[in-house]
């Protein structure tokens, strides 16, 4: 258990990117107690542990389930964002292969004349962008805006809405939505 509890302590300490010496200050335990209980030379008591939590901060549960380790995906490349798009409209999906997503980022692209369907969308959640190139035309309940590069948007996507680009060069943005919805 001891070794347990030094090396997430340790672990968590270097993701925060704080010192050992540091933290002991902040916690008022001695650096070399510090660095026994890291090494699992020493167990901590419940209040020990609880101390030197409160000084990063994090509660004593928190530490215990805390996921130190990526097991999903971080990084990808290009060619692994699946493109999760309907006819002419390209969605790039960053990290549809993560079971437990929470939200749905994603590099949309339209060519001139596309957009979601003549039908408007609406869905529970939060959708924002930004336009990277190009311009987009977009109609959120009774409201039509067309957006430049540089300009954004955020709305809540129960309020039907749709996306469409008049223009005669594609439209490039990036957008996020929650909940991530099945695509």
């Amino acid at each position: 258990m001891a070794d347990d509890v030094g090396a997430r302590l340790r672990a968590l300490r270097t993701l925060r990117g704080i010192s050992q010496r540091e933290l002991a200050k902040r916690c008022g335990v001695t650096h070399s107690s510090l660095s026994l209980i890291e090494q699992g030379k020493v167990s901590p008591s419940v209040s020990s542990l609880k101390k030197i939590l409160d000084a990063i901060p994090m509660s004593v549960g928190d530490f215990f389930t805390m996921d130190l380790e990526s097991r999903n995906q971080v990084f990808y490349s290009a060619d692994e964002l699946a493109d999760v798009g309907t006819g002419d409209v390209i969605y790039k999906l960053v990290g549809a292969n993560r079971a437990s997503r929470a939200l749905a980022f994603m590099i949309e692209t339209y060519p001139p004349d596309a957009d979601t369907g003549r039908e408007m969308i609406a869905h529970q959640g939060e959708e924002a962008g930004v336009v990277l190139e190009g311009q987009i035309e977009i109609t959120i309940g009774a409201e039509t805006r067309l957006l430049s590069v540089g300009e954004a948007y955020y709305f809540d996507t129960n309020v039907p809405h749709r996306f469409r680009n008049p223009g005669s060069e594609p439209c490039r943005l990036v957008s996020c939505a929650t909940p991530a919805r099945a695509f």
